[in-house]
């Protein structure tokens, strides 16, 4: 008899996970999906491309409904789960009914983060998350708005991407020295503020927000030092936090996230969590990739595999305000290491590579990102790139040519 198998969040996580879980071991697990947004599992990083009206709704689902079906998932899609009764192990729905679990997975994702200033609950303050988001600002953004996006990180950019392709005028505030500071070193990041101003969005830096202005509604935004910008909406992107209210109610251990050992297991032995919602080893993971790895770990572990996570290598490899950047390692480059550069301003091309110890560390690069998981595997695997050294920036094709040079 198949064993009840409940997944909290109908996200990328929770979709990975069951085609992983499908392709190993159909059947051993009865699989319900018990997603809070009333819809089916989307791709999360085309939310801009919907916004800036590239792609639709439906173009960004990721399986269909006889996808589900084929695998004998039960979706309980637009069913929050309010609470864990860990003791008895059932699953409380908002509706008041209960699912009886013998596993259970939290995929519960992240919340975006709002910032504890005045006015931020004013008609007009919105943030940029899922669907439900994109459809607020597109009624907002119809009118051909004031924008101003709070945040110049991944999530800000594609905002203000999506806004200026909607016909609004759209201004960044950015805490930091830089946009993507978390992806990017300084040059790149330059590089990128200058293609997005160049696309019309304006761009502020080192802009400490202090207020939301307005009297029923918001009308600007407030900047430390005194500027006031202008505003018919304001999209605030500034972060996000892992979604860890259900696990409280079922008394987990949560730091920054739900804390998971190498098996992505909590503190319960019954109870696992992936994706953003997931700290391990000190670290959230706030990208796709790393979610999708803690799937494959976890699948492969409860079917009786012998497997561990042992944590992800960050990367980036994203279209921003139409733009291709990528960043992989250690990008900045920590004392000791080595750089190697090619930049040239006229096609709008860089490119950064870290070596440490014979081996590639870590990679920025901007424009031109064809190469990026070959890169991104170098830095993965910590191969010995010392034969292909003279070359490796150049790309793929030339690296891998210089080493069959060589080898002849």
């Amino acid at each position: 008899m198949s064993e009840p198998l409940i997944i909290v969040g109908n996200g990328m996580a929770a979709m990975r996970l069951v085609e992983e879980l499908a392709r190993r071991a159909l059947g051993r697990y009865a699989i319900a999906v018990v997603g809070e947004e009333p819809r089916l599992a989307y791709n999360r990083i085309l939310l801009s491309s919907v916004l800036a009206q590239e792609v639709s709704r439906e173009e960004i689902e990721l399986k269909s409904p006889q996808w589900w079906r084929d695998r004998g998932v039960t979706l309980l899609y637009g069913h929050g789960a309010t609470a864990i009764d860990a003791s008895i192990r059932r699953v409380r729905l908002a509706n008041g009914a209960t699912l009886p679990f013998a596993k259970l997975v939290l995929a519960t994702g992240s919340r975006p983060l709002r910032l504890n200033v005045p006015g931020m609950d004013l008609p007009g303050v919105m943030t940029f998350r899922d669907l439900g988001d994109v459809a607020a600002i597109e009624a907002a953004a119809a009118k051909r708005c004031k924008a101003v996006v709070i945040g110049g990180g991944l999530l800000g950019l594609e905002a203000a991407y999506g806004l200026a392709k909607a016909g609004s005028q759209v201004t960044v505030v950015h805490l930091m020295d830089r946009l993507m500071e978390r992806q990017l070193d300084a040059r790149a990041a330059h590089m990128l503020q200058r293609a997005v101003e160049a696309r019309g969005i304006a761009v502020h830096l080192n802009a400490e927000t202090i207020a939301i202005r307005g009297n029923r509604r918001a009308e600007a935004v407030a900047l430390k030092g005194g500027a006031n910008i202008d505003a018919d909406l304001v999209v605030v992107a500034a972060g996000i936090r892992p979604n860890v209210d259900l696990a409280r109610s079922a008394d987990l251990a949560i730091d920054r996230g739900i804390v998971v050992d190498d098996h992505l297991l909590t503190s319960n032995p019954d109870i696992h969590a992936i994706g953003e919602c997931a700290e391990h080893r000190g670290i959230c993971y706030g990208l796709v990739e790393p979610a999708y790895e803690q799937a494959r770990v976890l699948a492969a572990h409860l079917v009786g595999e012998a497997t561990a996570y042992a944590g992800s290598v960050l990367a980036t490899n994203l279209k921003v305000s139409g733009v291709n950047v990528f960043s992989a390692g250690d990008f900045l480059g920590a004392p000791g290491t080595e750089q190697i550069v090619l930049s040239d301003d006229g096609l709008g091309s860089y490119r950064k590579l870290v070596i440490a110890g014979g081996r590639l560390a870590g990679a920025v690069l901007f424009g031109d990102t064809a190469d990026s998981l070959w890169y991104q595997e170098l830095i993965r695997s910590g191969a010995p790139i010392e034969a292909m050294r003279d070359d490796i920036v150049f790309g793929r094709a030339l690296a891998e040519r210089s080493i069959t040079k060589k080898a002849a």
